[in-house]
C-alpha cells in the first residue's frame, strides 16, 4: 500500500488541501518489476521485523500528530497541523478519528462497510469491502472515493514490508534518547528524491515513534512530519508507551 505518506485524508473526506506542494499520493509511481532486492542493512532491516511483528497485534490504538506542508492560493508553502487518534482490531475493524486546523473527520470500517465522514459540509461516503479487512478497505476507499491516508503502511497486514515499498536502501544512522529511552533512527531512501526517516524503539517491539519524509526533488524540499504516542497494545505490556500529548 503506497498510501503511507498521503495528506491525511483526501478530497473525498479528511484533510482536503488545494494545490498541496506534496504529490497527491506523497510517493513517486512504483517501480519497475525487475527492480532489485533492496540494500537494507542488517540492524535496520531487523527493527523493521520487528516493528511488522508488533503491528500485526490483534489490537492497538495510537495517537499521531502531523505537520504537512501545503501551498496557498498564491503559491506560498505553508503548514498544516493535524491530530489522529487510530483503533485497530484485526482483521476487520478500524476507527481514525482526526482534529486539525481545517475541521474534525471520522472513518470507521466495520467489516462488511467503511464510512468517510467531514464536519466541513457535513459530507459523508460508504463504500463496501467484499473481503472485510482492514487493508482491503484502504484500497477501496483510496480508488473509489480519493480517500488518502498517511500512515496506512502501519496499518497493512505486513507493516514492515509496507514501509519498504519502492525503498532501494536503508541503515541505522545511530541510537537516540527521546524522553528518556532509546530509539533507533533509520534512514530510507526512495528514488527519485525521497528521504524517509524513521525513528523506532529500541526493544523487542521497535514501535514507531517519529517520521520525517522529505521530497528533495521539489521547491522548497517539502516534508511530511508525525509523531506517534500509542496508547495500548496487545503486545506491548512489558513496553509501557510513553503518555499521549496534551493535544
Amino acid at each position: 500500500m503506497k498510501s503511507r505518506h498521503l495528506a491525511l485524508l483526501g478530497a473525498a473526506m479528511f484533510t482536503v488541501v488545494a494545490g498541496s506542494v506534496l504529490p497527491a499520493d506523497g510517493r513517486e509511481p512504483a517501480a519497475p518489476a525487475q527492480q532489485k532486492k533492496p540494500a537494507i542493512g542488517e540492524e535496520a532491516g531487523a527493527a523493521l521485523l520487528r516493528m511488522g511483528q508488533t503491528l500485526r497485534a490483534d489490537e492497538y490504538s495510537f495517537q499521531v500528530r502531523t505537520i504537512r506542508v501545503y501551498a496557498d492560493p498564491n503559491g506560498d508553502p505553508l503548514h498544516i497541523f493535524h491530530t489522529m487518534k487510530v483503533i485497530v482490531h484485526r482483521p476487520n475493524r478500524l476507527s481514525v478519528a482526526v482534529s486539525g486546523d481545517d475541521g474534525d473527520n471520522r472513518l470507521v470500517f466495520d467489516g462488511k462497510n467503511a464510512v468517510v465522514f467531514s464536519t466541513a459540509g457535513n459530507k459523508y461516503a460508504t463504500v463496501a469491502v467484499p473481503d472485510g479487512t482492514i487493508q482491503s478497505m484502504m484500497q477501496e476507499v483510496v480508488g473509489r472515493l480519493g480517500v488518502d491516508f498517511p500512515l496506512a503502511d502501519f496499518l497493512s497486514e505486513a507493516p514492515n514490508k509496507a514501509f519498504l515499498t519502492g525503498v532501494t536502501s536503508g541503515r541505522v544512522v545511530g541510537t537516540v534518547t527521546i524522553d528518556g529511552s532509546p530509539y533507533l533512527h533509520l534512514l530510507f531512501n526512495q528514488p527519485p528524491g525521497i528521504e524517509l526517516e524513521l525513528w523506532l524503539a529500541k526493544n523487542d517491539q521497535s514501535l514507531p515513534r517519529r517520521l520525517i519524509v522529505t521530497y528533495r526533488n521539489l521547491p522548497g524540499q517539502p516534508n511530511f512530519i508525525a509523531e506517534f504516542f500509542l496508547l495500548r497494545c496487545a503486545n506491548c505490556a512489558s513496553n509501557p508507551p510513553p503518555s499521549a500529548p496534551p493535544w
